[in-house]
């Protein structure tokens, strides 16, 4: 938690008025036992009522003082704590942003959901019990030990023999407590991973009739953090009454030495009272520290997670950026040089020697089976991944020497998953270019086959799209998707899978509409259809990470057998040659 003390710079002020006013507070709960004491023994002995009113008054006016402080001190530890876990999320947001495929893929989406939002938050709760028990607790302990001492130093010697008995008590519990929270947390990561897969699987899941599986599957996941709070929960649970024992037993030795004292006139009865509620007070107080020690536990668990984040850097810098000088038409647009890639503890490469040249202006198709290596092949081009061998050059220059602006700028990528955000039709396309014109967005929607369903809509491009594009078709979504990439006019347009869920006809429109209207762009089409990228002015033939081929249609028909295969499974002899 050290390592996060630096946010609660942003909130001095709180962090020295609350804890001030909040002892204040503890003062005047001292004061009281006392003036309770005067008021039996002075009052009460003497039947003086205007005493005991005045008295009961100043009792009165001490309640409401402290009070007024206790709130002081909550609204100050609601600003700084709250404060604290804003600006924490947010630095924590943006940090998970600036982290690379590699990161992402090995902490895992379920595990940041949960350190964003539950460890933060435990963070919050340490820094609202810190500027308001932290110091008042213990104050009130030796607070209590010290004006018992000076109402009697023998008798206080009761609460001197206390203290570490109860003390030994909580070191017990919390000591074997602690390692049961730290647990919890990872716990809690399954927890949000299986419901995040029901939440976004649930067509799946109803599909397969798995509605009792996966709750049996939740319930599993949920019992783990069951046991675990429960085990706790049997240890939390000897804590009060081992306390509350002893203190009781206090409380008896206390009255039982103490009648001794006031029987030979040492003490007087309401001075046995302040005694009693003194003892009262540190056990109160000792429950609160007992409950800090948990919620520090937690948050320094929360801590350790959350820095874990931090302390991630991701595995490749961008680049100092480049100048954009003139490109020469003749150099390739994009360039592989002996490239092998493997992800991160996977001892096989999914890449192996890969090696090509695209020109400016071209359409390349990209074919191959399942795990053949196409995807990975596109996210290693706007440098998602880095090779783990070779280099890969966009006009000319690596890829590492630009910044991740600069050759994202470059790129209009459409994944085979279409992910659609909460937002308008419009606001969803404009993600490519901001300052996007009505014209501009409308010539991609044309381009991309989606005009006709986004014109029938009553609200046209301010139709609202629910979360991941829930209420929008499988081919919606991906034509939107499609649109959206061609709105910023890309240099190099990749289609990865884009088309998957377009029947025939719209798929051959499309193709058409690109190869038409984008003559600008470089145009990179993956495809497990052989029809989608048999007109490619090259195709890439993938085959188990290794190219089995390059060349036009007819010339890998002809010469690759890997190509002919998949050509064969899919295509007529009239389509093969059409």
């Amino acid at each position: 938690m050290i390592k996060l003390a630096h946010y609660l710079k942003h909130y001095k002020k709180q962090i020295i008025i609350g804890p001030m006013f909040k002892l204040l507070e503890a003062i005047f709960e001292l004061i009281v036992p006392l003036v309770m004491a005067s008021i039996i023994d002075v009052g009460i002995k003497h039947n003086d009522i205007d005493y005991i009113i005045k008295m009961g008054g100043l009792m009165v006016l001490l309640g409401f003082m402290g009070l007024i402080f206790a709130l002081i001190c909550q609204y100050n530890a609601s600003i700084a704590s709250q404060g604290v876990g804003t600006i924490l999320r947010n630095d924590l947001f943006k940090h998970i942003q600036s982290l690379t495929f590699p990161e992402l893929d090995q902490i895992g989406t379920n595990s940041l959901i949960t350190r964003i939002t539950n460890d933060v938050n435990q963070i919050q709760l340490a820094v609202a019990m810190l500027i308001r028990l932290v110091i008042r607790a213990p104050f009130l302990v030796i607070g209590s030990i010290i004006m018992a001492m000076v109402l009697d130093l023998k008798l206080s010697s009761i609460f001197i023999i206390v203290a570490p008995i109860v003390s030994v008590i909580l070191y017990y519990v919390m000591s074997r407590s602690i390692p049961f929270y730290k647990i919890r947390q990872s716990k809690v990561d399954k927890i949000s991973l299986v419901t995040r897969e029901n939440l976004e699987g649930s067509r799946v899941i109803r599909a397969f009739y798995k509605q009792k599986h996966e709750i049996n599957r939740f319930e599993a996941a949920n019992q783990e953090v069951t046991d675990i709070v429960i085990r706790v929960g049997k240890l939390s649970a000897i804590l009060n009454p081992a306390t509350f024992a002893v203190l009781n037993i206090a409380i008896i030795a206390i009255i039982w030495f103490g009648s001794k004292r006031v029987d030979m006139g040492i003490l007087a009865q309401g001075q046995i009272i302040a005694f009693v509620n003194y003892i009262t007070q540190i056990s109160l107080a000792l429950v609160v520290v007992a409950n800090l020690v948990v919620i520090f536990t937690k948050a320094s668990a929360s801590a350790a997670r959350i820095n874990e984040i931090f302390n991630t850097r991701p595995s490749f810098d961008e680049g100092n950026g480049i100048s954009f000088d003139s490109f020469s038409q003749n150099e390739p647009k994009i360039s592989l040089k002996d490239v092998s890639f493997s992800y991160d503890g996977s001892k096989e490469y999914s890449l192996n020697n890969i090696s090509f040249d695209i020109y400016s202006g071209q359409t390349i198709g990209i074919i191959g089976g399942t795990g053949s290596g196409k995807s990975t092949l596109i996210n290693l081009l706007p440098r998602f991944y880095e090779a783990t061998k070779g280099e890969v050059f966009i006009d000319g220059k690596c890829v590492k020497d630009y910044t991740f602006q600069q050759i994202r700028r470059k790129f209009g990528l459409v994944p085979q998953k279409a992910v659609l955000f909460k937002g308008t039709i419009s606001e969803n396309l404009r993600w490519g270019k901001e300052d996007a014109t009505n014209q501009e967005i409308e010539r991609a929607v044309e381009l991309a086959q989606a005009a006709d369903f986004v014109n029938s809509k009553p609200e046209k491009y301010d139709t609202m799209i629910e979360q991941g594009g829930k209420n929008l078709s499988g081919g919606q979504k991906q034509r939107l998707t499609i649109a959206r990439a061609l709105v910023g006019n890309p240099d190099i347009l990749i289609l990865d899978d884009s088309s998957s869920a377009l029947d025939y006809a719209t798929d051959a429109a499309l193709r058409k509409a690109i190869k038409t209207n984008i003559t600008d762009s470089t145009v990179i089409i993956v495809s497990q259809r052989a029809n989608c990228i048999k007109h490619a002015d090259n195709i890439i033939v993938l085959e188990e990470g290794h190219i089995a081929g390059i060349g036009t249609h007819e010339q890998l028909f002809e010469t690759c057998n890997t190509y002919k295969e998949i050509c064969l499974s899919q295509l007529s002899s009239e389509e093969v040659h059409k």
